[in-house]
């Protein structure tokens, strides 16, 4: 019986702590218990738990009567709203707000309690809720500024955001932690507008300062280079007095060997002279005076003067060769630079006279273009035009071909007449007979000899003439040039008129 008691009551408290296990429900510290059913707001004191008409517990545990009491869970996790907005600006510009809102639902009994009563079954609906109302007033307050407003004051675009939203995102029970404007579109390039006048400067700078860089790089590379040959030519002279030092003191070791030969000769003619004085004493000393003494001197006047016409030579030969040497140096270095000069001479020449042929060449071939096609236009237009006319005349021709030959024998009739005068320019005295009939004969005779064409004009002065005369039949005019007392006289039957 021991052991059956002690079993049930181990047994009991298996079972009650099961049960108790099935009962207490754990808030985690990212979460909110909500527990609603039978008794739900016991404990709860305050106005706002009292209203709510559920429980809630946040970091704590709570005992859950099962079949009575029901228990869901809201996180309270931050989440993240991507934000993708075209907008319109004050100005009327088009652009895309690209942005992330940070929120969560709030830490306070009322943000909860708003946020399970509109979210509960929908939490994975927050994002797009909280977009949507966003959205709405991110356009609002785009709409009242300016593109450069939104470029350079991203902090005013984003309190402004915060607070106009405030209100409703505190009625969802959710806070903001972070509102990022991440990027601005510009689908109509105006930003990128706005920032061409800057880049041009900055690189127009950037080429002045390169510029101005090259040139003073270039100055100090010829300082190097005048430096430079400067050392040279200096090593080189320095490296010529040295070898001049060099051979005077090789001529001088050259020189010693005859020297002591004729200082040793010296001595033995000294030798040979005290031999001679000891032989010849009483003749040396009658000499002494007369021949030894002058001889001595006349030696030693001749061994200076050679020892110093040598030196001289020496000194001389040694100052020409350096002089040569220098001579030669410089000569070198003056040929040098005048070829250089007249290299870059020519070289700037050839440029500038290939640069003015090529600029000549093509202002005469423009020239030569634009004559070209004015000439080929003129000459376009004029064949044209007379085309037109031949057009118009052939269709006047066709529909009125007597009104256009009188036209045209109006517009030449001057030049008839003159023509039909003409003939008559030479006479000096004109006799008519058979009155008007035989003057439209005379005038209709001269016509006809013109050309063939005027006949027209023949047949309506002959039609005149018919109608108006005598009724003479076959009368005739003779003309004939003046005789010498300047009379004419015409003999035909009929009466006459003068």
């Amino acid at each position: 019986m021991l052991y059956v008691i002690i079993g049930a009551a181990v047994v009991g408290v298996l079972v009650a702590v099961g049960l108790f296990r099935m009962m207490w429900r754990v808030a985690e510290p990212n979460e909110a218990l909500l527990i609603s059913g039978l008794r739900a707001r016991r404990g709860q004191h305050d106005a706002v738990a009292e209203s709510l008409g559920f429980k809630i517990v946040t970091g704590k545990g709570v005992l859950v009567t099962p079949a009575v009491q029901k228990v869901r869970r809201m996180s309270l996790d931050l989440r993240a709203a991507q934000l993708g907005i075209d907008c319109v600006t004050q100005q009327g510009i088009p652009v895309g707000i690209r942005g992330v809102v940070i929120f969560k639902v709030g830490d306070d009994f009322a943000s909860i309690a708003n946020a399970a009563r509109r979210f509960l079954d929908q939490q994975d609906a927050m994002e797009t809720r909280v977009h949507n109302v966003f959205a709405g007033h991110l356009r609002a307050i785009v709409g009242q500024l300016t593109v450069e407003d939104l470029i350079r004051d991203r902090e005013k675009l984003t309190q402004l955001t915060r607070a106009s939203s405030g209100t409703e995102m505190e009625k969802l029970g959710l806070i903001v932690d972070s509102l990022q404007i991440q990027e601005i579109d510009d689908p109509t390039g105006y930003i990128a507008n706005l920032g061409r006048p800057h880049v041009a400067a900055v690189a127009a700078q950037a080429r002045i300062a390169e510029a101005e860089a090259d040139r003073q790089a270039a100055e100090q590379e010829q300082i190097s280079l005048a430096l430079k040959s400067e050392a040279s030519r200096n090593s080189s002279i320095k490296r010529s007095g040295f070898q001049a030092e060099v051979d005077e003191a090789a001529a001088r070791a050259t020189q010693s060997g005859p020297l002591a030969e004729a200082v040793a000769h010296q001595q033995v003619v000294v030798e040979q002279t005290k031999v001679a004085e000891l032989e010849a004493n009483r003749e040396e000393q009658r000499l002494q005076a007369a021949v030894r003494k002058p001889a001595d001197a006349r030696a030693y006047e001749q061994t200076t003067l050679a020892r110093a016409l040598r030196d001289a030579n020496i000194s001389s030969a040694e100052a020409d060769a350096r002089q040569m040497e220098l001579a030669a140096q410089a000569n070198a270095v003056r040929v040098r630079a005048e070829a250089d000069a007249r290299a870059r001479q020519i070289e700037v020449l050839a440029t500038a006279e290939a640069e003015s042929t090529r600029k000549t060449g093509d202002a005469n071939a423009h020239a030569k273009r634009s004559v070209g096609t004015a000439e080929a236009e003129a000459m376009r237009a004029k064949g044209l035009a007379e085309a037109e006319a031949i057009k118009a005349r052939a269709e006047a021709l066709a529909a009125n071909q007597d009104a256009v030959i009188g036209q045209q024998l109006a517009e030449q009739w001057p030049a008839i007449v003159e023509a039909a005068a003409k003939p008559f320019g030479a006479i000096d005295q004109l006799i008519v007979l058979n009155g008007a009939a035989g003057l439209g004969d005379a005038l209709a005779q001269a016509l006809s000899q013109g050309a063939s064409a005027l006949q027209l004009a023949r047949n309506m002065i002959g039609g005149l003439g018919g109608a108006s005369g005598t009724g003479g039949v076959g009368g005739s005019s003779l003309a004939k040039g003046a005789s010498a007392n300047g009379t004419a006289r015409t003999a035909e039957g009929g009466r006459s008129t003068t």
